[in-house]
């Protein structure tokens, strides 16, 4: 992708864009309570309609729910999904109407406390990294997002392949930019998968492109620390203090 292309590396609000956030703080504020209790309360089965009320609209495309058993290795169902917002497995769980697993990255204690599903620290050590998520793929269905971070703009970052070393079983999940629609596609064919003779590297990029068409979006080589040191002029992460 261009340079030009690129997003800018730091927007600040215009005093009208701030005016309407202060504005709408008094209702945002409830209605957060209102969502998040019922994401932590709610059976799954239900959970999708009461959200509906509060003004979100979910629409589902291009998967069988019913089709979500365990692998022949006796693994979970690896969902790999595009990474728009920090809620896009919390809405994918409600709209399979079963409990998933997601693994993240430098998430607070308070979120995770809050999550309505179960998560995950990963450290970004390659090795501990996949031990974690062999261990919770044992366990039961499994979240990942190969981007490393949230991307709105309108194309895909570049996949980390560590997820193709994992499952057999790997479901595509395309998120859009405001999550009003997300495409849920079939699973990738073994022969395209590790176990069917291809490197992490060929499935992560079979994968990513099967999700850029998808949406319409473009896929590149920007990896997450690129747009960290686009926008911060770091990687993205925060060293410790000795």
């Amino acid at each position: 992708m261009p340079r030009e292309k690129y997003p800018k590396p730091l927007i600040f609000p215009t005093p009208s864009s701030t005016l309407y956030m202060f504005m709408w703080l008094p209702f945002a504020i409830p209605l957060s309570i209102y969502r998040l209790l019922l994401g932590i309360i709610v059976y799954y089965k239900y959970g999708l309609a009461w959200v509906s009320f509060s003004g979100i609209l979910i629409n589902l495309k291009g998967y069988n729910i019913s089709n979500t058993t365990k692998s022949v290795t006796n693994k979970g169902v690896l969902y790999v999904c595009t990474h728009r917002t920090l809620l896009d497995p919390v809405f994918l769980s409600m709209s399979l109407r079963k409990p998933l697993t997601t693994v993240t990255y430098s998430l607070s204690k308070v979120f995770e406390f809050m999550s309505p599903i179960k998560t995950m620290s990963l450290t970004r050590d390659r090795k501990k990294d996949r031990e974690t998520m062999q261990r919770l793929l044992s366990e039961g269905d499994l979240v990942v997002c190969p981007e490393g971070t949230t991307c709105r703009e309108p194309y895909l970052l570049r996949f980390s392949s560590l997820f193709a070393e994992l499952a057999d079983e790997n479901v595509p999940v395309a998120m859009n930019a405001n999550v009003s629609l997300f495409y849920v596609l079939e699973k990738v064919p073994r022969e395209f998968t590790c176990a069917g003779g291809k490197c992490p590297y060929e499935v992560a990029n079979y994968i990513q492109r099967e999700l850029g068409e998808t949406l319409g979006f473009e896929c590149t080589n920007i990896t997450r620390r690129d747009k960290y040191m686009m926008l911060a002029g770091n990687e993205g992460v925060v060293k410790e203090k000795k």
